[in-house]
């Protein structure tokens, strides 16, 4: 499957407006969530499955008691496509899903 082009700075900084909570760290996007506990944040990175599988498009996760740390690049890319602002919108939905 094709990938999506890298996108630019402009592009990313007007996708990123679009995403509260979602910051920027070099050739990524993270956004901590937090939640009651681990039941509650291992559930979350449960649900995560479905929309990454979905695109084809994986996070890596970083679970920690109640809090998990997802971390979104296009790896093939070397740097940030589309395909990292669908799944962070997926997966914002799946937190306002919980």
């Amino acid at each position: 499957m094709s990938r999506p082009p890298r996108l630019d700075d402009a592009t990313i900084a007007t996708k990123l407006r679009g995403l509260p909570g979602w910051s920027r760290h070099g050739e990524t996007i993270t956004r901590t969530f937090v939640f009651g506990g681990f039941p509650q944040a291992v559930e979350f990175v449960d649900r995560l499955v479905e929309p990454a599988e979905s695109l084809s498009h994986h996070p890596d996760v970083d679970l920690r008691y109640n809090r998990v740390i997802v971390t979104l690049s296009t790896h093939d890319q070397g740097g940030l496509t589309d395909l990292d602002f669908a799944l962070a919108a997926l997966i914002d939905g799946a937190v306002g899903a919980r």
